[in-house]
């Protein structure tokens, strides 16, 4: 199961499935499911306040029930990965192992050492290595990304349906709103070009595809107040900081907006078996990078099938 997150849809998979099905020298072959999370593209919207994270987890559980998996896979980033991570959790039995290319780890141990560092720099190089001093430092200046770049964490999550009115009355401030992302999250340098980059990496044909799937479906409004439900849910927040015992591999994409140091994710990863610091990419990998994340998934689950590949 590949889950996607906001502001994308399931057409960011659209490239990735053909590698992991025409692969020829792969040994395991693959049944692909891509569902809509709950509000978002062609998934009903939930009608009942509270649906978050965790409930989504429920209904794909439940899915993949229905449609015949007891074992499988799971991918995904963004909105995704937190999804994927409570599936884990819920039911580990069914979860093979989990792949994920937005790493996120809140644990009191990252937050002392981002801090003492922050402070005293002289202490980094005793809790980490040089080669991972850019994914973490100089910590004021990723600070001011965060603060310069979160504005719209902080609408959504608490008035999601005052932007969600206004973005579903207009196709072309819809599209200003979700491609900026597709921009500034494919590479933060791309802020300074006049037009965003977007054809760096993407065709406008399957941009425009992504931005139509929230425009014909009229879920922006129901996709944005999904960060008002993770903020409104102290039992999400609380959860997405346990850790999850199945087989885990982690793709670090240099471009993402947060980066994770390998040697800090196993209190929430304890059996974290791969992690790749990828060549190039950002936050919409599977649609950026198809072929970079659809060989290091195969190099995942290929270590996890053997299981004496483990480190």
């Amino acid at each position: 199961m590949f889950v996607h997150g906001w502001p994308g849809s399931i057409y960011e998979f659209y490239k990735i499935i053909p590698l992991l099905n025409n692969n020829a020298s792969q040994s395991v072959d693959f049944d692909i499911i891509c569902p809509s999370i709950p509000g978002y593209g062609f998934s009903d919207i939930p009608v009942k306040k509270g649906f978050d994270q965790l409930d989504a987890a429920r209904i794909f559980h439940k899915l993949m029930a229905r449609l015949g998996y007891k074992n499988f896979y799971v991918q995904a980033g963004d909105w995704g990965s937190i999804i994927i991570k409570f599936m884990a959790m819920i039911k580990p039995s069914s979860v093979i192992g989990a792949h994920l290319n937005l790493i996120s780890v809140h644990t009191s141990k990252t937050m002392f050492k981002t801090l003492l560092g922050s402070v005293f720099p002289s202490t980094i190089p005793l809790f980490l290595k040089a080669s991972d001093y850019q994914k973490v430092f100089p910590f004021w200046d990723k600070f001011i990304f965060f603060l310069e770049e979160m504005g719209y964490m902080h609408l959504q999550a608490t008035k999601p349906d005052s932007i969600g009115f206004a973005l579903n009355n207009s196709p072309v401030g819809l599209a200003a709103y979700i491609l900026e992302k597709f921009s500034t999250w494919t590479d933060k340098e791309y802020r300074s070009s006049p037009n965003g980059n977007l054809t760096t990496h993407y065709t406008m044909d399957d941009l425009l595809t992504n931005v139509m799937i929230y425009w014909f479906t009229g879920t922006i409004t129901s996709s944005m107040r999904f960060y008002k439900e993770y903020w409104n849910s102290k039992l999400v927040q609380s959860l997405n900081g346990n850790p999850i015992e199945v087989p885990v591999g982690l793709a670090a994409f240099p471009n993402e907006i947060a980066a994770v140091p390998e040697d800090w994710v196993k209190d929430t990863f304890p059996n974290c078996i791969q992690y790749t610091d990828m060549s190039v990419g950002g936050h919409f990998p599977a649609f950026e990078q198809p072929q970079l994340l659809a060989d290091d998934f195969l190099k995942f689950v290929q270590k996890v099938e053997e299981k004496d590949d483990y480190p």
